[in-house]
This record gives structure tokens, sequence and C-alpha cells, in this order.
């Protein structure tokens, strides 16, 4: 192996340097430089700087610490060792500390040694060059840094300017609650809002601020999800007014692990918006209104035609009027139904309860639909718990309508050959009722989609329909204070649930019967 370490060897004894010449060269050292005189040394060094540089301590023209004292001062990162004498030890000792020694080596030395010495001689005179390197990058880092930290600090402070101004002059209130549900801080739009102060929201909660009865503010300030509220009003301080709003809610992260974090609700009055709705509603029942008059002119018209009225038809004539016949009604159907929900929106269409015996009912509407469960080889079954003379108050055509939904869409999504139960039963005043079939059911994901206008609620196409049957029955039992839901899971068939809530007026014997 071979050491390209630049070495200096000084010892006015010629044996010893021509001993130590060998001895580097049979080591495999390189660039190893020998003097027998300091001043030879000395203006050698001037022109060549060594990594190590060794000397004897006694010579007659200038002493070893002398001259590496001199050395040191030409090759300030070099490693300096000192040959001496055991009597010379002393010396030796406190030259470290003056000439700054790395290290002496008592003669007679071990070659081994003397070697290892150089070795570490050398990689420490390089640590000191590596240090340096280090230190003097270190330092530009630690400017680039400063720079960086003051660019990124400048930053962000344009960040925040420009933050507060799009706060400040945000349209929509903003409110921030601490995890305790207490206001932290609102933007001018906010006390527009509300007709209250900044000062005033200090000692404010959120249940002091918004008005609403299905929302659990112990849950929302649970979660860290985003949500958003609808169906919420805040009312006005200065004007009494109650202002229809919705509100974006999302979780503040806590900027230390023992913080707790805060929440942030963004707050858009929707006064403008439900009243725009509201004349777009209008509209739209007023057009569907209007076409119910021509959709039954034209069923009447094709029923004058079948029944022979205006002349006699063939079979085909009489297939084609038919399916005319058949298409005009069920755009009128459409139509009716559409008003049915205009008018629930719209708190128009009032109830008209009576008392009626519900097992018959259920009867009729079975025997309406039968005949589409049997071409698809259905069996509907009926199960009635506390069947004999049991009243039900309630509106008899919307319960109808709503059964006759549920028992339709049973039959249109159940494969040929399944099974559907019907089941209802009292429980003290109330009446609680179930239509379960063996279909192909829907993703549990799904669910909250179906009782919505205009959604078949799945993410496969299901049919061509409205979507408005399930609306229009949620509408229909919301207004008779009752609640309708659906449990099913992909493959695993659909079970529909209704309760109506002390509508029972009279019941006798409890019994359980299958039809």
């Amino acid at each position: 192996m071979h050491f390209s370490y630049k070495i200096l060897i000084l010892d006015d004894d010629k044996l010893v340097t021509s001993s130590l010449k060998s001895l580097f060269s049979l080591e495999g050292f390189d660039d190893v430089v020998f003097f027998n005189n300091p001043f030879d040394a000395v203006k050698y060094l001037e022109e060549n700087p060594r990594d190590v540089i060794i000397s004897d301590f006694m010579m007659p023209a200038m002493d070893g610490i002398q001259f590496l004292s001199k050395a040191k001062k030409i090759c300030p990162n070099s490693s300096t060792i000192l040959l001496t004498g055991y009597a010379d030890k002393e010396n030796a000792i406190k030259a470290i500390n003056e000439v700054g020694l790395y290290k002496y080596i008592e003669k007679p030395w071990d070659n081994d040694e003397l070697i290892i010495n150089v070795k570490n001689a050398y990689e420490r005179a390089h640590l000191i060059d590596i240090l340096e390197i280090k230190n003097k990058e270190l330092e530009k880092y630690s400017k680039h840094l400063e720079d960086l930290v003051k660019q990124k600090t400048a930053g962000i402070i344009e960040i925040n300017e420009k933050l507060s101004a799009v706060i400040n002059n945000c349209a929509d209130g903003i409110i921030i609650f601490s995890s305790k549900k207490q206001v932290l801080d609102v933007n001018p739009a906010c006390e527009s809002l509300f007709g209250l102060s900044e000062d005033m929201f200090n000692s404010k909660y959120v249940y002091d601020l918004f008005l609403s009865k299905n929302i659990s503010w112990d849950d929302i300030f649970s979660q860290k999800d985003e949500k958003l509220l609808r169906e919420i009003e805040v009312l006005n301080a200065v004007n009494g007014n109650k202002i229809p709003v919705e509100i974006s809610c999302a979780f503040i992260p806590p900027k230390a692990e023992n913080e707790l974090g805060s929440y942030v609700f963004v707050i858009r009055d929707v006064n403008l918006q439900k009243d725009m709705e509201r004349l777009r509603e209008d509209f739209i029942a007023t057009l569907t209104h209007d076409l119910r008059t021509p959709a039954l002119a034209s069923i009447q018209t094709l029923e004058y035609f079948l029944n022979g009225t205006l002349g006699e038809l063939n079979d085909k004539q009489k297939m084609l009027l038919s399916t005319m016949k058949k298409s005009n009604e069920d755009m009128l159907g459409l139509i009716n139904t559409l008003l049915e929900v205009y008018k629930y929106e719209a708190g128009r269409l009032h109830l008209v309860k009576t008392l009626f015996d519900f097992d018959n009912l259920l009867d009729e509407c079975i025997e309406q639909i039968e005949p589409i469960a049997i071409a698809k080889n259905q069996k509907i079954e009926k199960l009635f718990i506390n069947p004999n003379n049991v009243q039900i108050f309630a509106d008899r055509n919307e319960i109808r309508r709503v059964i006759i939904n549920l028992l339709g869409n049973a039959v249109k999504y159940t494969q040929n050959g399944g099974l559907i139960q019907v089941k209802a039963e009292i429980d003290g005043n109330d009446l609680r009722f179930s239509l379960k079939d063996n279909g192909e059911g829907i993703f549990k994901q799904d669910i909250p989609k179906l009782f919505k206008r205009f959604s078949q609620g799945t993410l496969e196409k299901r049919s061509i329909s409205t979507g408005l049957g399930l609306y229009l029955s949620k509408q229909i039992i919301d207004a008779h204070g009752g609640k309708i839901w659906l449990e099913s899971d992909k493959g695993k068939g659909s079970e529909f649930f209704f309760i109506l809530l002390d509508a029972v007026l009279q019941k006798k014997e409890d019994a359980l019967w299958t039809v």
C-alpha cells in the first residue's frame, strides 16, 4: 500500500535520517523529505507545506522546539512530532503547550509505533482542514438560513395580511370556537349577521347562537371531519328576525400535542336562496298543474276510441291506442306526484285524518300490486299482529300511497320467484310497518340518498324512474309525525320500515296470522 502523505523529517544525525528513509520507503510513503540542517528545512517549508513535521530535539544549530515553533507558524495546520531522549522528556512535555506539539516519541522508538503515530498525525492534520472547511460551509449555510428565515417571515406576514383582508371582507360570517364550544373570534360579517358587537360574542357558546332541533353540537365538536349543516337559523339581536343559514364546519388541529384543537364555522345567509327556491317551486307547480288538463283530455279522448264511442277499431289500432293511453296515464301520475311533492314542501297540503281499518287497507294495496307480482312468479306474504278491529287515525289515502309505492318498488327490484313480506304490528298506541324483499339490496353508503328528490339512491343504474316515490313517501310519513327508514346491504335484500306514533285508537285481542 502506498501513502501520499506529505512528511518532513529533520535530524542532524545522517545515520538516523538514512534509517528513517529506509523505514518510510518500506512502509509505502512516497512523499517524504529529509533534512540534517534546520535552516534548510525552514526554507523548504516556506514553499512546500507539509502535513506532518518530525524533528529531533537536540541539535547544535537550533533545538527541536525552536524549529517546530517556526514550522508551526509556516504550516499552522500541520501536525508536529518531537523525537527526544529520556532525559529531555520534561522539556518535550512542556513543548506540547508551548508550540502545539501533537506528540513526542522517546528514543529509541519502536518502528511500528512511529508509523502509527505518523498516520494519526496525518489524520489529525487533515481533520483540522476538514473542520475549517466545514466551519466555513456552516457559516455560509447559517447566513443563507438567516436570509431564508427573513424571506419566509416576510412571506408569512404577507400571507397573514392577505388572509386577514379576506376574512374581514368576506360576505359570509366566520366564527372560531374552542373545543369547549366557546367563541374565540368572529369577523365583521358575523357581527352584522347576529347584530352583536365583537365584545358581546366573548361570553357566547354555540348553543347561544344557533336555532336547530336536529343537530347535536356534542357530536359536531367530537368529530374532526368537515361537515355542512343545514336547516339552521340565527336570531338577529337588532331586528329580531330569524335568518336561515348554512354552516360549513371544519376542525383546526392544535399547534402542540398537549393542546386541544378548535373549530371554524363559515356561516352563509341563505334567505335569498330560499326565496329563489320558492319562486322556482311555485313556477314548477303552476306549470305542472296546467299540464294536468291536456293530459286528462288526451286520456279521455283515447278512452272514447277504445270503448267504441267513435266507431269500431281493429285489434292493431286498439293495441296502439292502449299503449298511448298507458303513456298518458303514466305522465299524469308523474304530474300528480310532482304536485304532491310541491304541496308537502310548501306546507300547502293538509292531511285529512280519519279512522280506518288498517288491515283492510293492506288488503287493498296487495290486491292492486299482486297481478304484477304474479306475472314475475313472486309471492306477497302478509303478517299482521293484533289485526282484529284495529282502527288507525291517519290520512288513509296518503298512507295508501306510501304502501303502494313501497310494494311497487319491492316487486320491481325483486327477482322472479322472489318473496315479499309485509308486516304490521301494534306497539302500544304506535303502528309499526315493515316490507321485506329478498332482492339484490343496495350498498349501505347509498341508503342516505334514497329518500332524496330525483334520486334512485344507488351507485348502479336501477331504473329510469323519477326518484320521487320514496321522497314523497318520506314527506307523507314526516307529515304524520312518524319516521321512515331502510335497512339493506348488497346481496342481502332490503327492508323498509315506517312507524306512526299514537295512531292506534282501538284494538282488541292479540294474534299473528298469515295470508
